[in-house]
């Protein structure tokens, strides 16, 4: 794929489930997308990773995960993850790192739970849950790519003091500092827009919500599965 990455289907909490994901891919083939984020508890209660990874890699579309508090342990998630983006090379999981996007755009993310504490317990074996210095000191790779657009994706919500939003300081503080134009997370559906950076929570995909995002002009619509959009 070539040119400007514009249009980005955003999902959240998949939990495992695969027809849902189908119909928001197939969507997306009729939209025009060209890219797909997922952010949140990928595989569900029975832990199985791979059909959903299989189904991201058939989409053919450049795709770029984070994962939520429930995909623990982590070794088991990222044997899968990388098992995967082996056999499909448009996956990317950037989990504590970075990928590069078509367009001179750059994903970068970190997914579990974000905690403000810098003393919380740091924790990847029965939850995914990490302290704030995690988070600065995974996303500073972003200072040596400053010539690049940016997509951040979080399975916890940044906070948003103007509209009352409850989340999490240090991810909002780090997407002041690095003003993507977009940042997708878990958490309440909704957008909003935080200083210049558009917030996407599409809310969860097992309930069949998803959000269609054009990072260029900052705009995104949050749709449900079998109900036409406005």
């Amino acid at each position: 794929m070539s040119g400007h990455l514009t249009r980005v289907l955003c999902v959240a909490e998949p939990r495992g489930s695969v027809p849902a994901l189908e119909a928001a891919l197939e969507v997306a083939r009729t939209r025009e997308v060209q890219a797909v984020a997922v952010v949140g508890d990928l595989a569900g209660d029975a832990g199985d990773y791979r059909a959903l990874f299989e189904s991201l890699g058939h989409a053919g579309l450049p795709t770029y995960w984070v994962p939520g508090p429930g995909d623990a342990p982590v070794g088991d998630y990222l044997r899968e993850a990388h098992n995967m983006e082996v056999v499909f090379p448009l996956l990317h999981g950037v989990h504590g790192t970075a990928a590069f996007a078509p367009g001179d755009v750059v994903f970068a993310g970190l997914g579990g739970h974000v905690d403000d504490d810098p003393d919380a317990p740091r924790d990847e074996g029965q939850r995914l849950r990490y302290p704030r210095w995690e988070a600065e000191y995974r996303l500073k790779l972003l200072d040596e790519l400053p010539e690049h657009d940016r997509v951040l994706l979080f399975s916890t919500p940044p906070a948003h003091k103007g509209r009352g939003t409850p989340g999490s300081e240090v991810l909002a503080e780090l997407t002041g500092t690095y003003r993507p134009r977009l940042v997708v997370t878990g958490g309440e559906r909704g957008t909003a827009m935080l200083g210049r950076t558009l917030v996407v929570a599409p809310g969860s995909l097992a309930d069949r919500r998803y959000a269609i995002a054009d990072i260029r002009a900052r705009e995104a619509v949050c749709e449900e599965l079998g109900v036409t959009a406005g």
